[in-house]
C-alpha cells in the first residue's frame, strides 16, 4: 500500500498542527541530522537497519518502484471509436437493411436478398475499417514509464543486522545503508556519508556531461536550499545514475515515486490521450453534418412517401439511403491514413513523429527553442584558426579531402575582438568565453583543461595597448609570411607548425578522422584531426619522432611536454647532441615561459624573434570574444644530457628553469563548429516566419558567435542572456526577454522550462529540443518536444512528440515543412471527399424532387462510391507534394480551422456544380426517349442508374484534378508529373467502373443497373468537362482575389475560430515548490 504524505518522512513533515510542511532539503542537511529526520538509531552509518525494522518500513512506504499508468482495454479503445452519431446512422441503415434482407427471404425476392446482404456487410466493413484504422495509429505514450523503469537498479548492496548483503532493488527503503561501487546504479535518492574518489554520471538526469564529484559534507546555501540545482548537490546521489568513478555509502532518504527520477516519471506518465484537432473538428462537423443528415433524411422520407407515393418500408429506406449518401465513411480514414503517411515520410527524412497532433502542430510553430551541442553544431571540436606571430589561417572544419587547401591565409579571419567584447579588459573577456577557468556546476575544475587563470591586459592601457580606448584592436599584417593572402600552406608546412599539436598527445584519432573509436580530449584531438585532413600523416610522423621521455599533463600546471628525436622535415637543423621538446598547454602559461616566437610560425634559430608578449594576449582576447577555446604550442631544444629515458619528468623540466626559454609557434583556436546545412535551414525557417532560438549550457561568448555563424544572432536578437540572468528576472521581465533575446547560455534544464512557458504566454507556438531525462518536463511542456535520437535517452524520446533520428537541426526545418504540406493536403482531401459525399445525398432527395420515381443512386452504389473515391482519389491529394512558396508564408494560426471562408465557397461550388450536372445527366436520358412508355423506354432504371454512379465518380476525378494545385492551373502539363498516385489511383476508379458497369451479375444483383452506350459515356464525358472547366475558373478568380490581397489561403481566424490571446501580465509561469526538481506538471 503505498504511503500517505503525512506519513513520508524524507518528502513532508508532519506538525503538531497535522498540516504539510515544506519538502526536506537533504543536502542542507548534516549526516546527524539527516539520520534524526529519519526517524533512525544514532548508530545507523555503522549498522544500518535490523531486517524488523526493514520488514516494518517497507510496508508503510511500499516498494522502490514507480508507479504505472492505468492502461485501456481494446474494448475501451473500440467503443471510443464507434460511439458517435455518424457510426449510430450506418448501424441503423445496417439494421434496416437487415430487416429487409429478412423480408426478402420470407417473399422469395431473390435480388432484394443478394442487395440487402451485401450492404449490410458492406456497411460493417466500413464501421470495422474505419475503428482498426484508428486503433493502430494511436500513439504508444504509456513507454514513457516503462523507459523510465528499465534505468532503475534491479539489486542493491545494503548494510543491515550490521553485515553487507545483497536484496531486490524494489526492497530498498528510507533508511537503508547503502554501499556504491564503481560501475552500479544508484538504486534510491541518497544522502551520501563516506566516499573515496568518488564520481558519478548524471548527464541524464542534470544535463552535466561531467561526472559530478561526491562529497559528505552539508551543503549551505543562502536563501531557499530548494533552489539548488540537482548538479550542485555534491553529497547527493540520485535513482538511476551511474557511479562513474570510486566507491562510497549512502543512506536512502527517498525511494520510488518520491525520488528525483518518480518526480519525472508522474510528469511523463500523465500523458493526455488527445486527437488531432483536425479530428476533433472533423467530430464537431460531424455533429453539425448529423443534424443535417437528418433534416435531408426526413424531407426525402417526406416527399418519397407523399410525392412519388412510395410504401412506408420503401421511404423509409430511400430517406436512409440519402443518409448513407451524405455521410462522409472514408473522410476519418482517410485523415488518419493522411497523417500516417505524413509520418512515414518524415521518417524517411530522419523524423520519427510519435504522437498524430504534432503533425499538425509543426504547422503553427513559431519559435524552435534547440540545443547547440551535436544539434545545431556537429559534436565534434574542431580547428578553426591557427594565429602565428604575423599571419593566420582559416581552417576548413568541413573538408573531405585530405589536402593542404584546407588551411587558407585570411588575415582578417576573427581579427578583431567581437563587438559586445571591444572595451572591456582580457580578463573580462576570457572570464566571459570557452577559456574561463570558473568550474561547471558540479565540478572542481572548469571543464576546459586548458583553461587561462591568469591573464590581464598589460600597461599601459586595459584594451590591449590602444592609447585610444575606442580604437578597435587589429591583429599584425606581415607580408614577410611564407605565403601571401588568399594562399594554402604547404604540406610541409603545416607538418612542422602543428608537430607539437601531434607528438605532445596521447591521443588516438578516430576512423578516418572521425569520432568513431577516437580516445582522448577532444581539444587535443581537433590540432591532430587538422593536421589529418591537411595530408599529414600523423602516424607516420609519430614513428619518424619516437617519443623519449615526457611530462604528462596536469590541471594544475596545465600543460604536457614531450621529448623526442629530432627530424629534419619537421624541426629543420638542430644539432645531433640535443633533443626537441614540444610543449602545449593554456596559453597564459606557455606565455609565462616563452622568451622568443617563431616568426610565421617556422622552425630554425634564423626564424626566433623577441617574444611580442602585448599582441599574443590581444589575441587570446580575441579569438575568446569569438568563443573559440585557445592552446598555445611551444618548442625549444635541450641538451640530451638533461633527459634520462629511464626517469620520470615532472613540471620543473618546463616551470623550473628561472627564465623563460621556450619559443612560442602558434596559437590554436577550436571550436565545435556549425552544421552547414543548419545555416540554410535556419535562413529557411527565418523565411517562414519562424525565429529560432539556441539554448545551451556553454559560455556566453560561445554561444553567441555560434549564433552569429548561424544567423540567429542578428540586428533584432543581437545578444545573449545566461540562465543566472533568466533566474533573476520576474516572470513579467522574462517574458520581455524571450521576445527579444534568441540565444541563452550556461542555461539549466528549469530555464528550459520557463523559457518554454514564456513564449507560451506570449502567444508563441514553441518547440524544444532535450536529450536528457531532466529535460522530459520541458519536452512535455513545450508544444513541440523534439527529442535526440542517437544521443538522448529513452525518457526523453518517450516524452517528446518528434524524435531527429540523426540529431540534426536541420531535420525540424524539414519536419515543419511536411507539417505545413500536411495541412494543405488535409484541405485537397476535403475538396475531393465533401462534395462528392453531398452530391450523392442531393442527387437521391432533389431527384425525388423533380419527378423521379425511384432514386437514382443505390444505397451500395453510394458506399462503394464514398469507399473508392475515398482511397484512391482522396489519396491522390493526401501524398500531393509541397506546393512552390510552401515555406515563405507565416505559420498557421494556433485554432484556425481546416475549413474556412474560401475552402467552404469551394466545396459549395463543387458540390452544386457535381450534383447538377449528375441529376441533369439523367434527366437527359430521360427525356431523350419521351416517345418510349415505362415498360419499353430505352433509359430504363438500371440505365439511369448507371449513368448517375458512372456521371459522380468520374466528375469527382475532375475535382481531383483540380484540387492537386491550389492556385496553379490544371490546365498545364504538370498535371502529368510529380505525383504518380494520381494516375494509378485515376486507372483503378476506370477499370474499376468499366467492371461494375458490364459485368453480369455484379451490375445487375449488386449494383442494380445495366450497361452503358457510347450516349451515355459521350454525357459522362461532358460531366467532367464541365466540373472541370468550373472549378478552374474559380480557381482562377481565387488567384485574383489573392492577387489582390485577400486572405484566400484563410490564413486569419474568423468569427467562428477560437481566438488564443497571451496571457495577461503577472502571469505565474511556474508555480514554485512543485518538486525538489522545481519542475510542475504541465498541459500543453
Amino acid at each position: 500500500m503505498p504511503p500517505k504524505d503525512e506519513d513520508y518522512p524524507m518528502d513532508v513533515e508532519k506538525g503538531a498542527d497535522g498540516g504539510i510542511h515544506d519538502i526536506v532539503s537533504w543536502h542542507a542537511l548534516t549526516i546527524e541530522d539527516t539520520i534524526k529526520q529519519l526517524r533512525c538509531n544514532e548508530d545507523l552509518t555503522s549498522t544500518g537497519l535490523t531486517t524488523q525494522q526493514a520488514a516494518d518500513r517497507l510496508v508503510q512506504y511500499g516498494e522502490n518502484k514507480l508507479a504505472e499508468k492505468e492502461k485501456r482495454t481494446i474494448w475501451q479503445k473500440i467503443w471510443e471509436h464507434v460511439a458517435n452519431v455518424l457510426v449510430a446512422i450506418l448501424v441503423t441503415v445496417a439494421a434496416v437493411s437487415f430487416a429487409r434482407a429478412i423480408q426478402s427471404m420470407i417473399e422469395g425476392n431473390s435480388e432484394d436478398i443478394i442487395s440487402n446482404w451485401i450492404q449490410v456487410v458492406l456497411i460493417m466493413s466500413v464501421i470495422t475499417l474505419n475503428t482498426y484504422i484508428g486503433i493502430v495509429q494511436e500513439g504508444s505514450a504509456e513507454k514513457a514509464a516503462e523507459a523510465l523503469k528499465n534505468m532503475l537498479s534491479s539489486e542493491a548492496r545494503v548494510i543491515r543486522d550490521g553485515s553487507e548483503q545483497m536484496i531486490p532493488g524494489t526492497d530498498v527503503v528510507p533508511g537503508d545503508l547503502i554501499v556504491l561501487s564503481l560501475g552500479d546504479r544508484v538504486p534510491a535518492d541518497m544522502r551520501m556519508v563516506q566516499v573515496r574518489n568518488m564520481a558519478c554520471e548524471e548527464a541524464a538526469l542534470t544535463g552535466e556531461s561531467m561526472p559530478i564529484d561526491k562529497t559528505i559534507d552539508a551543503i549551505t546555501v543562502e536563501g531557499n536550499p530548494e533552489q539548488t540545482p540537482l548538479g550542485d548537490r555534491h553529497n547527493m546521489t540520485f535513482s538511476a545514475t551511474l557511479v562513474a568513478q570510486g566507491s562510497g555509502v549512502g543512506i536512502c532518504v527517498t525511494s520510488g515515486d518520491y525520488t528525483q527520477i518518480g518526480t519525472i516519471n508522474k510528469l511523463v506518465s500523465q500523458v493526455e490521450d488527445k486527437k488531432t484537432a483536425v479530428l476533433e473538428q472533423i467530430d464537431q462537423v460531424s455533429k453539425w453534418l448529423a443534424f443535417f443528415i437528418l433534416l435531408a433524411a426526413i424531407c426525402t422520407f417526406c416527399v418519397a412517401r407523399w410525392r412519388t407515393k412510395l410504401g412506408w418500408l420503401d421511404s423509409v429506406t430511400t430517406a436512409l439511403v440519402c443518409a448513407v449518401a451524405m455521410i462522409p465513411e472514408g473522410l476519418e480514414a482517410i485523415v488518419t491514413l493522411t497523417y500516417a503517411w505524413a509520418v512515414s515520410n518524415m521518417a524517411k527524412q530522419n523524423a520519427i513523429i510519435r504522437a498524430l497532433p504534432a503533425v499538425e502542430t509543426l504547422g503553427s510553430v513559431t519559435v524552435i527553442c534547440s540545443d547547440k551541442t551535436g544539434t545545431l553544431t556537429q559534436n565534434i571540436m574542431s580547428l578553426t584558426t591557427f594565429v602565428t606571430s604575423n599571419a593566420r589561417y582559416r581552417i576548413d572544419v568541413n573538408a573531405s579531402d585530405r589536402q593542404p587547401t584546407s588551411f587558407v591565409r585570411d588575415d582578417s579571419y576573427m581579427a578583431s575582438r567581437a563587438n559586445h567584447q571591444l572595451k572591456r579588459t582580457v580578463s573580462s573577456v576570457i572570464r566571459d568565453g570557452a577559456n574561463s577557468n570558473e568550474p561547471r556546476r558540479g565540478k572542481m575544475s572548469a571543464s576546459n583543461h586548458f583553461a587561462v587563470t591568469d591573464l590581464h591586459t598589460p600597461d599601459p592601457s586595459e584594451h590591449a595597448g590602444n592609447e585610444n580606448e575606442n580604437e578597435v584592436p587589429q591583429a599584425k599584417v606581415d607580408s614577410s609570411a611564407p605565403f601571401a593572402a588568399g594562399e594554402s600552406p604547404t604540406l610541409n608546412y603545416v607538418r612542422s607548425t602543428l608537430a607539437g599539436g601531434v607528438l605532445c598527445s596521447k591521443c588516438v584519432l578516430g576512423k578516418n578522422g572521425t569520432r568513431e573509436g577516437a580516445i582522448g580530449n577532444p581539444t587535443e584531438l581537433s590540432i591532430i584531426r587538422a593536421a589529418y585532413f591537411a595530408g599529414v600523416d600523423t602516424d607516420q610522423v609519430k614513428k619518424d619522432a619516437p617519443l623519449i621521455n615526457e611530462v604528462p599533463f596536469d590541471s594544475e600546471y596545465k600543460f604536457m611536454a614531450t621529448v623526442h628525436e629530432a627530424v629534419q622535415e619537421i624541426d629543420g637543423d638542430v644539432p645531433e647532441d640535443q633533443y626537441v621538446v614540444h610543449v602545449k598547454g593554456a596559453p597564459d602559461r606557455m606565455l609565462a615561459y616563452c622568451a622568443n616566437q617563431a616568426k610565421s610560425g617556422l622552425v630554425g634559430d634564423e626564424n626566433k624573434e623577441a617574444l611580442d608578449r602585448k599582441f599574443w594576449i590581444e589575441q587570446i582576447a580575441v579569438l575568446s570574444s569569438h568563443g573559440l577555446r585557445v592552446l598555445g604550442l611551444c618548442r625549444a631544444t635541450v641538451p640530451k644530457s638533461e633527459v634520462k629515458v629511464d626517469e620520470d619528468l615532472g613540471p620543473a623540466f618546463v616551470n623550473g628553469r628561472g627564465e623563460p626559454w621556450l619559443t612560442f609557434v602558434g596559437l590554436c583556436a577550436i571550436m565545435d563548429p556549425p552544421r552547414p546545412e543548419c545555416v540554410q535551414a535556419i535562413k529557411e525557417a527565418h523565411g517562414a516566419g519562424v525565429r529560432v532560438c539556441m539554448i545551451t549550457g556553454d559560455h556566453k561568448d560561445t554561444a553567441t558567435a555560434i549564433g552569429h555563424m548561424l544567423g540567429i544572432v542578428d540586428e533584432d536578437f543581437s545578444e545573449a542572456l545566461t540562465g543566472a540572468e533568466l533566474d533573476e528576472m520576474s516572470d513579467d521581465q522574462l517574458r520581455a526577454a524571450v521576445m527579444s533575446h534568441s540565444v541563452f547560455a550556461r542555461a539549466s534544464p528549469q530555464n528550459k522550462i520557463r523559457i518554454v512557458n514564456a513564449l507560451q504566454a506570449e502567444g508563441q507556438v514553441a518547440g524544444m529540443t532535450g536529450d536528457g531525462v531532466n529535460d522530459a518536463p520541458a519536452l512535455k511542456a513545450a508544444d513541440m518536444g523534439v527529442a535526440m535520437g542517437k544521443e538522448g535517452t529513452d525518457v526523453a524520446r518517450e516524452a517528446a512528440e518528434m524524435i531527429l533520428a540523426d540529431d540534426n537541426f536541420a531535420t525540424i526545418v524539414v519536419a515543419i515543412k511536411e507539417g505545413r504540406v500536411v495541412w494543405d493536403n488535409l484541405r485537397k482531401v476535403l475538396l475531393v471527399n465533401t462534395p462528392i459525399n453531398n452530391a450523392q445525398g442531393l442527387t437521391v432527395l432533389f431527384g425525388l424532387i423533380f419527378g423521379l420515381e425511384k432514386t437514382a443512386l443505390t444505397a451500395i452504389q453510394i458506399l462503394y462510391s464514398n469507399l473508392i473515391c475515398a482511397v484512391t482519389l482522396g489519396m491522390v491529394t493526401a501524398v500531393e507534394p509541397a506546393e512552390e512558396g510552401i515555406m515563405s508564408m507565416p505559420p498557421r494560426v494556433v485554432g484556425k480551422r481546416l475549413i474556412g471562408r474560401f475552402l467552404f465557397l469551394r466545396i459549395m461550388i463543387g458540390t452544386i456544380t457535381l450534383s447538377t450536372c449528375v441529376i441533369g445527366s439523367v434527366y437527359i436520358l430521360r427525356n431523350s426517349d419521351k416517345e418510349a412508355d415505362f415498360e419499353n423506354e430505352v433509359y430504363t432504371l438500371r440505365k439511369q442508374r448507371a449513368m448517375a454512379f458512372n456521371a459522380l465518380d468520374f466528375g469527382a476525378i475532375s475535382v481531383c484534378l483540380s484540387a492537386r494545385f491550389s492556385y496553379l492551373s490544371s490546365f498545364h502539363p504538370r498535371i502529368f508529373k510529380g505525383n504518380i498516385a494520381c494516375w494509378y489511383s485515376i486507372a483503378i476508379v476506370s477499370v474499376l467502373q468499366i467492371f461494375t458497369t458490364y459485368t453480369p451479375i455484379v451490375n445487375q444483383y449488386i449494383f442494380s443497373q445495366d450497361g452503358m452506350d457510347g450516349f451515355m459515356w459521350g454525357l459522362t464525358g461532358g460531366v467532367m468537362a464541365i466540373v472541370f472547366t468550373v472549378m478552374e475558373i474559380e480557381k482562377a478568380v481565387r488567384c485574383y482575389l489573392k492577387s489582390s490581397g485577400s486572405d484566400t489561403d484563410d490564413h486569419e481566424l474568423g468569427v467562428f475560430d477560437p481566438h488564443q490571446n497571451p496571457a495577461p501580465k503577472g502571469t505565474h509561469l511556474t508555480p514554485s515548490g512543485a518538486s525538489q526538481l522545481n519542475l510542475v506538471e504541465l498541459s500543453k
